[in-house]
């Protein structure tokens, strides 16, 4: 007896062995390849993530040793680090954005071989119990009577028939049930893939219109400087100007002083003259009424 029960333990492990292999075969090549490439994606995010650590240390330092020293070559260098910065956060982006592709197709992959199983398990289950029934139509049909073999064989494939017909509908309605579920997730991640670029897009948009406004008060700011500058300049040269042109006027006015005094007094000596003649006139006019009068 011990013999026996020793025999039959290895064969109940092969039963279970072969029972599982079929599970792991059930695993689709789209799966396989969406699932692969959503690896591969995730090592390349995080080395980049890594080198754009490295990076932001590197424009940090940068951005100190420019801030401390004021060079131009110091400068340049941190400008240099934090577009390297930039350039790499813009890399990490694009690849989170093919992850989150790649993560959509793994979803539809893992829909559709799913979807895939169950018709098969459907399709599957109904050869079984079909096979099932023909065996068991085969071996009540042999002790059944010959006298009622036809009527027998009638009666049962129509009962089979029935059967079949509610397990099959039953089938197909679940699967019906677990098809739409699947197709529901899908159409929830697209949604949310759709909801996140859009968010993204935004961002961008007002990154992009900040950076702009950005840039035009540094102009504004930078033309305010210049002519505030040129003002500087121009009133300085004005001031110069002035002081130079200040000795010649003094001397001009040194120069014009006994002209002055000498036209003053060529004028003032033919208006006595005039208002001495001017006095005779007034009697002869004086005269000439009198005149008139008689």
């Amino acid at each position: 007896m011990p013999k026996a029960k020793a025999k039959k333990k290895p064969a109940a492990k092969k039963r279970v062995a072969a029972k599982k292999a079929p599970a792991k075969t059930v695993v689709s090549p789209m799966v396989a390849k969406a699932q692969e490439a959503i690896d591969k994606l995730n090592k390349s995010i995080a080395a980049e993530q890594k080198s754009q650590s490295a990076l932001q240390k590197k424009a940090a330092a940068a951005k100190k040793k420019a801030a401390k020293s004021g060079k131009a070559a110091d400068k340049n260098a941190a400008k240099r680090a934090r577009a390297a910065t930039a350039k790499a956060a813009a890399k990490i982006k694009a690849l989170r954005d093919k992850s989150a592709d790649a993560k959509l197709r793994l979803t539809k992959a893992k829909s559709d071989a799913k979807a895939k199983a169950a018709a098969a398990a459907v399709e599957a289950t109904l050869a079984s119990r079909a096979a099932a029934a023909a065996a068991a139509d085969n071996a009540a049909l042999a002790k059944a009577v010959k006298a009622f073999e036809a009527n027998w064989l009638k009666k049962r494939a129509a009962a089979n028939k029935k059967k079949l017909a509610a397990l099959a509908k039953k089938l197909k309605a679940k699967a019906a049930a677990a098809a739409k579920k699947e197709a529901a997730k899908v159409a929830t991640a697209e949604r949310k893939a759709a909801a996140k670029a859009k968010a993204a897009a935004k961002k961008a948009a007002a990154k992009a219109k900040a950076a702009e406004r950005k840039a035009a008060a540094k102009a504004k700011a930078a033309e305010r400087k210049a002519a505030a500058k040129a003002k500087a300049a121009a009133k300085k040269a004005a001031a110069k100007a002035k002081k130079k042109a200040a000795p010649k006027k003094k001397a001009a006015k040194k120069k014009a002083a006994p002209k002055k005094k000498a036209a003053a007094k060529k004028k003032a000596a033919p208006k006595k003259k005039a208002v001495a003649k001017k006095k005779p006139a007034k009697k002869k006019a004086a005269k000439r009424k009198a005149a008139k009068k008689k």
